[in-house]
């Protein structure tokens, strides 16, 4: 029996209608399942609330053609799947008009980007999607397709060519982007033409809601970044000048956990739909969005679904960070070398689970300043309830990845704060020790971890055992990793208290 596919056109009436707006006004820079299930789903329901309908998302897939494919035949509608323990919930959702893939419509991104109806340009691409070096800045190199393009773009722009007056999108032979802060950089570029060209200003707000320290400033630095390198000296002068005074890039910290879909989600869900949705993303009850109040023009409105704005995302975005992010990281290695699959497990492993709420209450919760109105031990204790929700899905493998990454991070500021109040975190010491376990073995298996220095890591290893991966020892390799530059805070990843404290832990997880 062939069922037909979900489609905006022919809904089911026995749930609510999704909205259907009028135009595109968001950009969204890697719509992944995290998107659909946290910011799509604030969008959808601001529009509801209000009846505005000038912010539909035009989203942008970065890997692959996938979300395209799954979401255009149905014009962009889907459906989001709430599951608890005890409970779901089933809704649909039509804030997305479109998904673009920028490998085939580069050129189109630019231009709605560019477009005067668009005034928020958001981003879900994970920690290596902004493509920072070592030093926290650019690494150019890795958008190097794009700064040439937007060289290109600029310098064609500014004389009279087959492709359009100046001021214009080049068309056809528009090259494909291929990172996401390079296509972001080229898109603002096209808008700053575009205004110049109409004799506007068209203000843009572009909005990170991906998982780092303070990741509006960080953002903005890497646009400059990239300005700088693709027009040095006075050619970039005038973009310099738009970016600094007319594009405003907040800070924001987003909370839900969303798993990846199982294909008997995907078929209870066609069952009671009546047609199959590719696109079904599915998220556990809590949803959070904490936004920095700092917008250069008009936006949706977040706060009638429940979005907190604040003139301070950093106690919210730590406390979200060092609680959940760092225990999800711990329990996902040290899960993992116990055999277990997912996170759910994990945190019900009597010993993981006293782990990770010591490290939350012992070495995370000192370390914090409290929101205002905000109840952070009550928080701690709630996450290992929802980490526990079986429905989440999580991975320890998954949880896993991008190591270097994310703990920087997620323990990092954490080992800095009790170090230099004297206090030795346990917990951290413990995950990291976790850590270098995975890393150990992955490479003594011929394996490489999944994580942006994946090869660096695996020469780690390598040298610590006298070329030979299999033959290092777990305690060599430990320190070898805690003195890995940029993972740890200067200083932080040779102090004797925490590599002793590190070196404590390794005997009892390479015997797991």
């Amino acid at each position: 029996m062939t069922t037909d596919r979900l489609h905006r056109s022919a809904l089911p009436a026995h749930l609510d209608p999704p909205v259907t707006p009028d135009q595109v006004g968001v950009v969204h820079l890697g719509i992944g399942a995290f998107h659909r299930a946290h910011q799509a789903v604030f969008t959808e329901l601001a529009a509801r609330a209000t009846g505005d309908g000038r912010w539909g998302i035009l989203g942008v897939t970065q890997r692959s053609a996938s979300v395209r494919d799954q979401l255009r035949p149905q014009g962009g509608v889907y459906s989001v799947l709430t599951a608890g323990t005890h409970e779901t919930r089933l809704d649909l959702v039509g804030a997305v008009l479109d998904v673009a893939w920028p490998a085939e419509e580069t050129a189109r991104v630019l231009a709605t980007v560019a477009a005067p109806t668009t005034h928020v340009v958001t981003l879900t691409v994970t920690e290596k999607g902004y493509a920072r070096g070592a030093d926290g800045g650019l690494d150019v190199e890795r958008v190097r397709p794009d700064l040439e393009a937007l060289a290109a773009e600029h310098a064609a722009a500014r004389g009279a060519t087959p492709e359009g007056e100046p001021g214009s999108v080049p068309g056809e032979h528009v090259v494909p982007g291929t990172t996401a802060v390079g296509l972001l950089v080229r898109g603002l570029a096209a808008r700053w033409r575009a205004a110049q060209a109409a004799g506007e200003r068209r203000p843009i707000t572009v909005l990170t809601c991906d998982n780092m320290v303070d990741n509006g400033r960080v953002l903005e630095r890497l646009v400059g970044d990239a300005v700088g390198a693709a027009l040095p000296g006075a050619e970039g002068d005038g973009l310099r000048s738009w970016l600094a005074t007319d594009v405003a890039f907040p800070c924001s910290m987003v909370d839900r956990i969303v798993p990846a879909t199982t294909p008997d989600q995907r078929d209870a869900v066609e069952r009671e739909l009546g047609a199959r949705d590719e696109g079904l993303v599915v998220g556990e009850p809590f949803r959070q969005w904490v936004i920095e109040d700092r917008f250069a023009g008009p936006r949706p409105a977040w706060e009638r679904a429940g979005a907190t704005f604040t003139a301070d995302v950093a106690p919210w975005e730590q406390a979200k960070l060092r609680l959940l992010n760092g225990t999800h990281s711990l329990l996902a290695y040290a899960g993992r070398l116990a055999g277990h699959a997912t996170l759910a497990e994990a945190v019900t492993d009597p010993a993981l689970h006293e782990r990770a709420r010591a490290f939350m209450l012992s070495d995370a919760l000192p370390t914090l300043t409290p929101p205002d109105g905000a109840d952070l031990r009550a928080y701690a204790e709630s996450l290992l309830e929802r980490f526990a929700n079986p429905a989440t899905g999580h991975t320890t493998v998954q949880v896993s990845m991008d190591g270097t990454q994310k703990i920087p991070f997620r323990w990092g500021g954490i080992v800095a704060d009790r170090l230099a109040a004297g206090a030795v975190p346990a917990g951290a010491a413990f995950g990291l020790a976790a850590w270098s376990e995975v890393v150990r073995r992955e490479a003594a298996a011929g394996r490489l971890v999944d994580d942006p220095r994946a090869q660096e890591l695996a020469g780690v290893v390598a040298e610590a055992g006298g070329g030979d991966p299999a033959a290092a020892a777990p305690a060599d390799v430990a320190r070898a990793l805690l003195a890995l530059p940029g993972l740890l805070p200067e200083g932080v990843g040779t102090d004797v208290r925490l590599v002793d404290a590190v070196l404590a832990q390794v005997p009892a997880l390479a015997e797991v």
